[in-house]
């Protein structure tokens, strides 16, 4: 039977519900257990793929071509795992579900009602998805972490409350906990119990009642034992089920403050995880996990060289727009023993009319173009700030300043080159200027121009490595030297065919392109120290134990010329997909839904889906 561990919140939304709930998880795998994650989202939207990112934040992309919350990316990077598109439930998706029923003749002479309809139908969707296999063992997990968005009391959120408030009873007491974060205001000194108070008690008259209260302080001091004892108190639970998570240094901290706490001791007890069949490769690898985990956080600490990177962007108001590309930056400057510094440079400053307008905000953006040791240009959409991003790729490629470009990114490297290199001086993308007389970058024909929400190129999609490249890309290198790799896509817009030539010709290579040839995925300059542009998101595959290729090199470019050598000559012999294997196939399988997503996924639990070789 699946242990269930629910993750709510109390007093206000966004204090760290999803860092705790993947954390709570890693420690599980630790201990040889197998963990899955579910995220609720209670908003109206389909899925994630509509919003603003300076509004919701990052929108993650998963192998099914799922746009979803960007708490996915946390339980990917810490639990090792590939989720779907159906491991983030939305009240768009449940309603939905609901109404087709109700369309089809299913509840035929029912009045489709909130309750049952609605929770029943919440209950199905965490049992069945909680059953799906998402690591590389091919096994049903062991547990699942359902984490629940939003605060406790909201009204868009109700219905999901009453849904696992019955949900404890349909898999039982001993399957079923539930921990609830709560914050814990610092006032001058004196850290207040009363919001956890309230919170607690409006929990309880909804019918859960928390097996732990994870109460955060937004300050660097713990958890005092006066106010775990108050809590304990007033909220109807023992000392041992309140813990204390205040700021720490960095968010892979978190585990182990968890650890120390007693935790996985308490939720081994409370849901009986004793119990559970772990074999001994499972306990070998859950140990493995903890001590490589241990020392990556402990040799943080003690990092003393510095790289600088300036992260040249449209959405720097809201850092988490970039959530996993700071992840990725973060994970690959542990790998090179590196102490990150990102300089968030918005990209409109850098333009001649901010000049004018605030001449001291365009001269700090371009000191921190000037002053950093690599240029990193990310995705984005729309017009606003792409001439700031042009200036500051052509300025990394006359220095010979190591340049990452993605998707965005990647396509402003290829029109940048074709203005200063080509002499395309009206050089653009259809997406800026849908009737200029250099289209480079042009509308993909196959998607829709009528809809936004899921349309896009979406999800795992592989590229293949030009004959040769063997020889000098450095891309290839990064990547073990694969002929064929995988990585995850999110684009409408494309580089135009009819330039591709004249654009290899000048001295701009795609080193990489989809398996016919025609779509182009990889940039490089063999000349230059780095230089790469990817179409795809690579930052999405990122693990801390596993940097993202394209994101190591760039790490270790900026940080000189030795660390590279050493990185590249690493990777060469030590690089491992972080996909399944089942995954890597044709981009026409892909898209037929054989290598990601929930059929393939309950194929694998049916024992019916034959073996694929993903290898290229």
């Amino acid at each position: 039977m699946t242990k269930y561990i629910l993750v709510s919140g109390g007093v206000v939304s966004g204090i760290g519900k999803g860092v705790i709930a993947s954390s709570t998880g890693l420690l599980l795998k630790t201990s040889g257990l197998k963990v899955t994650a579910i995220k609720i989202d209670p908003y109206m939207n389909i899925d994630a793929g509509t919003m603003r990112p300076t509004e919701h934040g990052e929108v993650y992309v998963l192998n099914d071509g799922g746009e979803v919350d960007l708490d996915l990316g946390n339980y990917e990077r810490y639990l090792n795992v590939t989720l779907s598109r159906d491991n983030n439930i939305t009240t768009g998706k449940i309603y939905r579900e609901v109404i087709e029923k109700e369309r089809k003749g299913d509840y035929l002479g029912k009045t489709v009602q909130i309750v049952p309809h609605i929770t029943n139908a919440i209950q199905d969707w965490i049992e069945r998805v909680s059953k799906i296999p998402v690591d590389e063992t091919g096994e049903e997990p062991d547990v699942c972490i359902v984490e629940l968005g939003g605060t406790v009391g909201d009204i868009e959120s109700a219905p999901f409350v009453e849904a696992m408030r019955q949900f404890q009873f349909r898999v039982g007491h001993e399957n079923f906990a539930l921990i609830h974060v709560s914050l814990v205001p610092d006032m001058h000194g004196e850290q207040k119990t009363k919001p956890t108070q309230t919170t607690v008690h409006s929990l309880r008259g909804l019918g859960l009642l928390p097996d732990l209260i994870a109460c955060r302080l937004l300050i660097p001091q713990p958890l005092s034992p006066a106010t775990k004892a108050k809590i304990s108190m007033f909220c109807h639970v023992t000392s041992e089920q309140v813990f204390g998570v205040h700021d720490v240094t960095s968010v892979y901290h978190v585990p182990l403050l968890l650890q120390s706490q007693g935790i996985v001791e308490y939720l081994t007890k409370r849901l009986n995880l004793a119990s559970v069949k772990i074999s001994d490769q499972m306990l070998l690898n859950g140990t493995s996990l903890r001590k490589r985990w241990k020392d990556l956080t402990t040799g943080q600490e003690r990092l003393f060289d510095t790289v600088t990177i300036a992260l040249v962007g449209k959405y720097t108001d809201l850092k988490d727009s970039y959530m996993s590309v700071t992840k990725a930056l973060e994970h690959s400057a542990f790998r090179v023993h590196r102490k990150l510094i990102v300089q968030w440079v918005e990209s409109s400053d850098l333009e001649p009319e901010t000049q004018e307008s605030n001449a001291a905000r365009y001269h700090d953006a371009w000191r921190a173009v000037v002053g950093a040791n690599g240029i990193l240009v990310p995705g984005g959409f729309g017009q606003r700030g792409t001439e700031g991003m042009l200036m500051a790729i052509k300025y990394a490629r006359e220095q010979g300043i190591p340049f990452l470009g993605i998707c965005l990114g990647f396509q402003l490297a290829v029109i940048e080159w074709a203005r200063n290199v080509l002499g395309l001086s009206q050089a653009t993308s259809t997406e800026f200027a849908p009737e200029t007389t250099q289209p480079l970058i042009i509308f993909m024909p196959e998607i829709s121009k009528t809809h936004m929400g899921g349309t896009m190129r979406l999800g795992l999609r592989p590229t293949v490595f030009e004959p040769e490249t063997e020889t000098w890309s450095k891309a290839r290198v990064l990547y073990g030297g694969a002929g064929k790799i995988w990585e995850r896509h999110r684009h409408r817009y494309e580089v135009n065919p009819e330039y591709v030539e004249r654009l290899r010709a000048s001295g701009l290579v795609f080193a990489g392109k989809d398996e016919k040839g025609e779509r182009m995925q990889i940039l490089e300059l063999p000349n230059h120290p780095f230089f790469m542009g990817f179409q795809a998101h690579p930052e999405f595959c990122t693990r801390p134990l596993n940097p993202s290729p394209p994101f190591l090199g760039f790490i270790a470019a900026a940080s000189g010329a030795q660390v590279f050598e050493e990185q590249l000559e690493f990777q060469r012999t030590h690089f491992t997909p972080p996909h399944p294997v089942h995954s890597m196939v044709s981009e026409a399988e892909l898209k037929s839904g054989l290598g990601t997503g929930m059929e393939m996924a309950e194929k694998v639990v049916n024992g019916t889906l034959d073996v694929i070789n993903g290898t290229a």
